[in-house]
């Protein structure tokens, strides 16, 4: 068969016309339903990866007089998770549960003889006083309302004495650094090597026809994702993996569904230990690329967080109790499996994740937006070595 040529598409920076795609429809679930279990709420006024809406600084909020409020309250506000992840994921205060520290140490800033005009406007919005700010502008957002606000002041006014800690893990200066000591290519230890069996599985069944030899394909995961001149947007595995199977085989494997995961780790399962070698010297792959760099920098949602300011600003620090990792070593894992949902997920859904969790209406899978990203963090990642699947909390 003239397929048995495929292992050739690894080669250059543009997927060659010859390969069978169905191009004409979604490459996932139509109309995009978010996934159950997910954060329900829609926060279409914000910016998205497909839609820049500026967030406008509203400038200093005044405030008459000194601030009386409910400290208590402002407590039980500060280590509220269900708006957006809590003051106290950033912030170290007294007597706060696992602290994060992107942000100031404020135990003891009832202390540090600012204002309560100023306190109350950094809450607000900090960008009216350091234009740099990643804070979240809890109050231009509507996140928080004044009054919410007026409390979270009266709470950060008692903040007088430096924090201490009971256990070294409770306190993000001390806290030990996450070490990968489960070996993720261990059938036992890893869940998600369930899925490479169920690949295999799959690729004799559907793909061995015009395929007959998996181990023409050990090295062709290292070149993706590619740029693809119809579709004119990069073309990750997994979407290409439902787009071929449409034309050669009518088979329908959805992005995101089991199936393409499944396929989607076996292929990058045979090319694990090697480099990755991704190409983006064509034109449309260049410019895929310059737009990925633009996106990783947009600010999105109502939390008002581009993935620079918890992946490169805050990289290497605490988020509450989970670790900010930067931008390097991310692709080379994914698809991998996440013990704190029990499932796998590929690069595609934790990108839509990080848009949910900081209050961004997500995109569908295949969108051009996503597949820019992918090549801009595959880029930043040449010459990582595969690793899948991967295994991460």
């Amino acid at each position: 068969s003239v397929f048995a040529l495929l292992p050739a598409w690894a080669q250059g920076a543009v997927m060659s016309p010859d390969v069978p795609l169905e191009t004409e429809r979604s490459a996932c679930a139509t109309p995009w339903v978010r996934y159950a279990g997910w954060p329900p709420g829609g926060w279409g006024r914000y910016s998205t990866l497909a839609q820049a809406r500026p967030s406008v600084v509203e400038g200093l909020q005044p405030v008459a007089g000194p601030i009386v409020g409910d400290p208590a309250n402002g407590k039980r506000l500060f280590a509220d998770r269900s708006r957006g992840g809590a003051c106290i994921a950033c912030h170290i205060v007294s007597d706060g549960e696992m602290p994060g520290n992107v942000g100031p140490n404020l135990s003891t800033i009832g202390a540090a003889g600012r204002s309560d005009e100023y306190l109350f406007n950094y809450v607000f919005d900090s960008r009216t006083l350091n234009p740099g700010s990643v804070m979240p502008p809890w109050g231009a957002h509507g996140i928080l309302s004044r009054a919410e606000i007026i409390d979270v002041v009266a709470f950060l006014k008692t903040q007088t004495e430096p924090a201490s800690f009971a256990a070294a893990e409770d306190d993000p200066g001390r806290r030990a650094l996450p070490r990968q000591e489960i070996d993720n290519l261990d059938e036992f230890e890893n869940p998600g090597m369930r899925a490479v069996e169920q690949g295999r599985e799959l690729f004799f069944q559907v793909c061995a026809s015009c395929h007959p030899s998996a181990s023409l394909y050990d090295e062709w995961a290292l070149g993706m994702p590619k740029y693809q001149p119809l579709l004119r947007k990069m073309l990750g595995i997994e979407e290409f993996l439902t787009r071929h199977a449409r034309a050669t085989t009518k088979s329908e494997f959805l992005m995101g569904g089991e199936e393409n995961i499944a396929l989607a780790v076996y292929l990058r399962y045979l090319a694990n230990g090697k480099r990755m070698r991704v190409d983006a010297s064509d034109p449309g792959a260049q410019a895929a690329l310059q737009w990925g760099r633009e996106l990783v920098g947009r600010k999105l949602g109502a939390l008002n967080f581009a993935c620079t300011d918890c992946h490169q600003i805050a990289a290497r620090r605490w988020i509450r109790g989970s670790f900010l990792p930067g931008m390097d070593s991310m692709p080379d894992h994914f698809p991998s499996y996440r013990m704190s949902r029990g499932e796998i997920w590929d690069i595609r859904k934790r990108m839509q994740w990080c848009n949910v969790s900081i209050r961004a209406d997500e995109l569908p899978a295949d969108a051009p937006e996503y597949g820019a990203i992918e090549l801009y963090l595959s880029v930043r990642n040449q010459g990582q070595r595969l690793s899948v699947p991967g295994i991460r909390n």
